[in-house]
């Protein structure tokens, strides 16, 4: 086994970096507001950087960064002041560039004298465009060749690729600008206390045609793009009102990251997916869009029924081993859009996962029971039925009922599991699994799906096809649990490799086994015993691996760190089995380290126990906003309610189990059911109102059972 997977490699985009996005187009940059090629920054237009240097000079000097804020999602603003002036302590001249993405870039800049003389200075735009992908700036292998500038007929600034299939370009618009080779210029001259302020705009060219953007205006309104898309979110997601504001804040950053991170297919513009995050992931990747889809059911299930239609659409139809797509199987990774095959191993759809098949099904089980699913669901419920095939065919390569992965070529993923680096499975010594490999979760999620779809039968009446799966469910939950239970470790193995051997590895694997219910009862409490160790529970969150494994390490991506969306599932597998205080636990470190970034979970931090660093350790190129980390306060909101849905049988379960630091609770507008609710806790007592009237509350947990999956005789 070799390599390590460029689709994994991300890298660090740098201390103070700024990005702005809006759709699958977005801008990165230093503090300043500058951008250079040398560090992955740029403006991004289909997965390409059509802007690679984008440097404000005056004088020759760059702009001294003072702060940089981002009011909205799409807009960023960078106030800082021009290089030192000779026989001057401090400059007079302050710099603000106030820049929107919304496909292409706007950048209003302002420079203010608080001088008592008249000022001349010379105001230049580098201006460079290396026309590289963004696979090639992710892993530091851009060509840094930048095109060269002309002006056309109209007075714009244009740079233009050559060699590609649709050749990309860009115009800049400029008024009163000089252009000489990289440098766009301006001679100002302020008098006394002046100011000076110009608007350079950049919009993106396809074959020679530029992209239309909205009109420039001064400042935000209803009539653009990005407003009118983010205005509309606001006012459809739910409304949080909590005793404790620091958790309050975090959720509405949880709601304002999800919003900003939805991209949309061009053939369907009206639905909505999830990118898995930024900078480098501004792509539908289906295990974690569907994972996030999931968690943020609560927020907008539209969510979830955007990413199962295109799932759906692009379903496996043959046999490819280039893409490693097969009938029935769900996409890895595709890149609504760009105009080049920029998905891993150059094809415009990569198919190279084990989970995201299974989470097909189980995220369209959980839709219905959400009272989510159309009327008109007949093609997701093929889809549903053909991905059912694929785990029992191309899923299970040996025919051992196991669904098991091995790349079908030489570049693809190595690891095919959540845990996709090259070292992400492994056994206790540290020796690397070798492939075909059987991860304990992924016989979870088909457990899972397997009763989600005895759920779907029963909605259609077809008592005998529900027990059919409820079956198949049943016969998975004996076998696994007697070929994965390692009774002298009390916990479940990662995997069986290739020789069916159990891979030793205590890894948090375990507990997305809790959150399907595939678990023994009377194995719950060691598994949960196992995750609250503290080799593994570093007081925020439970590490991928307990720090005795010969593989740990608490900076590494997968082998000892503590990734939030994991740990959602833990703790709501956790709750499932009744294990209430650990599951607290996890929702607490959580929320206190997400304050602790200010308000934001990052896609990942170190594994480093609490008591030996007081805050949690960054991790450098863990991605931020990043989906199903944005979605995990959602998840874990919903956990401590013990809220769970079942449409289809007319029922509904809430028993509060919130941690006493919490407080109370009061949400508004769920869209639920097709209707809106509202959930109430106070003083530890739940209530919802405005509930579909033929619905019954429960307030007692659910537990470990799974929802029922036939209605109830009244």
């Amino acid at each position: 086994m070799t390599g390590w997977n460029a689709d994994t490699l991300a890298p660090p985009v740098g201390a103070g970096s700024v990005t702005i996005l809006e759709g699958a187009s977005f801008c990165t940059s230093g503090a300043n507001g500058d951008m250079v090629p040398e560090l992955p920054y740029g403006l991004f237009f289909r997965d390409t950087r059509i802007v690679s240097r984008w440097a404000l000079l005056v004088d020759g000097a760059p702009i001294e960064s003072l702060s940089s804020l981002t009011p909205e999602p799409y807009h960023a603003v960078f106030v800082g002041r021009a290089g030192h002036i000779p026989g001057r302590a401090d400059t007079p001249l302050t710099v603000e560039r106030d820049r929107r993405v919304d496909g292409g870039l706007r950048e209003r800049v302002t420079i203010r004298s608080y001088s008592n003389n008249p000022m001349s200075f010379r105001v230049e735009v580098l201006l460079e465009a290396d026309f590289a992908d963004i696979f090639e700036v992710k892993e530091g292998r851009a060509r840094g060749i930048p095109r060269p500038t002309t002006r056309d007929e109209s007075g714009r600034f244009r740079i233009d690729a050559v060699g590609m299939v649709d050749p990309l370009g860009l115009v800049v618009h400029a008024p009163e600008a000089s252009v000489a080779r990289d440098r766009i210029a301006f001679r100002v001259v302020l008098p006394p206390r002046g100011t000076w302020t110009q608007l350079l705009v950049v919009s993106p060219t396809v074959n020679g045609q530029q992209v239309a953007l909205a009109p420039a205006t001064e400042g935000p309104t209803e009539q653009e793009e990005p407003v009118r898309r983010l205005l509309a979110w606001q006012s459809g997601v739910p409304v949080a009102s909590m005793d404790d504001d620091s958790l309050e804040r975090v959720v509405r950053q949880s709601q304002r990251d999800l919003g900003s991170l939805r991209i949309f297919d061009p053939n369907h513009a009206d639905r909505a997916v999830v990118a898995a995050g930024v900078p480098w992931f501004m792509a539908l990747f289906g295990r974690d869009s569907l994972l996030t889809a999931y968690m943020a059911l609560p927020l907008d299930p539209t969510l979830a029924l955007g990413t199962l239609r295109t799932l759906a659409d692009l379903q496996g139809t043959t046999n490819d081993a280039a893409s490693e797509e097969q009938p029935g199987r769900i996409l890895h990774e595709v890149r609504l859009g760009a105009t080049t095959n920029l998905a891993l191993g150059g094809e415009s759809v990569y198919y190279g996962t084990i989970d995201a098949t299974p989470l097909f099904v189980v995220v369209l089980g959980e839709l219905a029971r959400w009272g989510g699913l159309p009327d008109d669901a007949d093609d997701l419920l093929d889809a549903a039925d053909r991905a059912l095939e694929w785990i029992e065919g191309d899923g299970d390569r040996d025919g051992d009922g196991f669904v098991e992965y091995a790349r079908l070529n030489d570049f693809g993923l190595v690891n095919q599991g959540w845990k996709d680096s090259w070292d992400g499975v492994n056994f206790a010594d540290g020796a690397l699994a070798e492939p075909p490999v059987a991860l304990c979760e992924v016989q979870g999620y088909v457990y899972a799906a397997y009763l989600a779809r005895a759920l779907l039968a029963t909605m259609r009446d077809d008592d005998e096809g529900a027990r059919a799966w409820i079956a198949k469910a049943e016969d998975l939950k004996v076998r696994f649990n007697e070929r994965f239970w390692m009774p002298d470790r009390g916990c479940f193995a990662i995997a069986l490799d290739r020789d069916k051997r159990q891979v030793d590895g205590c890894a948090s694997n375990m507990g997305h086994c809790l959150w399907s219910g595939i678990v023994d009862d009377d194995k719950a409490p060691q598994v949960a015993q196992a995750l609250m160790s503290p080799q593994m529970f570093t007081g925020w969150g439970v590490r991928t691996l307990a720090s005795d494994m010969g593989a740990y390490n608490p900076a590494s991506y997968h082998n000892g760190s503590v990734w939030p969306h994991d740990n959602a599932i833990v703790a709501a597998g956790l709750m499932r089995y009744g294990f209430v205080e650990e599951a607290q636990r996890i929702a607490v470190g959580l929320f206190d380290a997400a304050n602790r970034y200010g308000g934001r979970l990052p896609e990942l931090f170190c594994g480093f126990d609490q008591d030996q660093y007081p805050q949690p350790v960054v991790y450098p190129a863990s991605c931020s906003p990043q989906a199903w980390a944005a979605a995990a306060p959602l998840s874990l909101l919903r956990t401590i309610l013990r809220f769970d849905p079942s449409v289809p049988t007319d029922e509904i379960w809430i028993a509060p189990a919130l941690p006493p630091e919490f407080g109370d609770i009061h949400v508004r507008n769920i869209p639920f059911a097709g209707s809106r609710i509202s959930v109430d806790v106070s003083g530890g007592e739940a209530s919802i109102t405005g509930l579909p009237s033929h619905l019954t509350v429960h307030h007692t947990p659910l537990g470990a059972s799974t929802a029922p999956i036939r209605r109830s005789a009244r």
